[in-house]
């Protein structure tokens, strides 16, 4: 695991949103729900297409994470919030930065874009050796 420093910054990641991530990722994790699968319904609900689900968003800020520091990390903590939806034929790119190393664990910012703004922001927090 890396030496973590407070005001580092995480190098850039985008994911290329297709129809079939939204829809696999979210019955991987065994979300059901109509908006996530099919777009006739998605747009009845007032939505431009399907759109991720938000235990993808929170996977996806974790995988984030966890690449950069290393797969051996001890997370102590996801905390997100949801914003902008990410549709398909999209890309979700994120960043992050360290904003804190105190007590042995590192508090990391993190932010997943789409066109359309801000989809996912939250923190992670990870041990430190």
């Amino acid at each position: 695991m890396r030496k973590l420093e407070a005001g580092e910054a995480i190098p850039a990641w985008s994911l290329p949103l297709t129809p079939t991530t939204i829809v696999s990722t979210a019955i991987a994790t065994r979300d059901w729900q109509d908006v996530h699968h099919d777009r006739d319904i998605a747009q009845a609900a007032g939505s431009k297409d399907i759109f991720m689900n938000i235990l993808t968003s929170n996977g996806l800020v974790e995988k984030y994470v966890a690449d950069w520091v290393g797969h051996d990390c001890e997370l102590k903590g996801i905390a997100i919030r949801l914003g902008a939806p990410a549709h398909p034929y999209d890309t979700l790119t994120f960043t992050g930065e360290v904003t804190e190393v105190a007590d042995g664990v590192a508090t990391i910012a993190v932010t997943g874009s789409v066109s359309l703004g801000a989809h996912v922001t939250g923190t992670v927090k990870v041990a430190v050796a």
